[in-house]
């Protein structure tokens, strides 16, 4: 049996990866990319990149194909093309990118770090529950959104 976090370790040193200033200086070069968020749609919702689409890690292999219900159009013809994908740590788009680069996908990397990196280096995110388009995220929300960690049913019992 492997834990999550032994598959992350198998899978990062296949999967390309880039950090949140390596990402901040091609948007600020104008480069074309793609950034496909694998979040949950609850998450996706309450903040992300500006320009990101959601497609969550439990229907990417279909969204990523034509004559799905799922199927995404922009990201099926993007097989070309530079896609960053990102999550909320980097975890889940390890998993993601190295299946998307599996499937054919030239130009796919990870962002490492994930949006918490992102936001600890002060990028903006867009608030995605507010009444307005392009809401910026006040930083300190993210902050505490992003330090929040599991409850305490979340964690491991004593002697498991």
């Amino acid at each position: 049996m492997k834990l999550f976090t032994e598959l992350v370790k198998e899978l990062t040193p296949h999967t390309d990866e880039l950090f949140p200033w390596d990402l901040t200086e091609q948007l600020d070069e104008g480069r074309e990319l793609l950034i496909v968020d694998v979040r949950e749609p609850y998450e996706y919702d309450k903040m992300h990149i500006r320009n990101s689409i959601n497609v969550p890690r439990g229907i990417l292999e279909t969204a990523c194909e034509w004559n799905y219900e799922e199927t995404v159009p922009e990201l099926v013809q993007a097989r070309e093309e530079q896609i960053v994908v990102v999550c909320r740590s980097g975890n889940r788009s390890i998993f993601a990118a190295h299946t998307m680069q599996r499937m054919g996908y030239k130009q796919v990397s990870s962002l490492r770090t994930g949006l918490r990196g992102w936001n600890d280096y002060e990028q903006e995110l867009i608030c995605g529950h507010c009444s307005e388009d392009g809401v910026l995220m006040d930083i300190e929300v993210a902050d505490e959104y992003f330090s929040a960690g599991p409850t305490a049913e979340q964690m491991k019992p004593r002697g498991l």
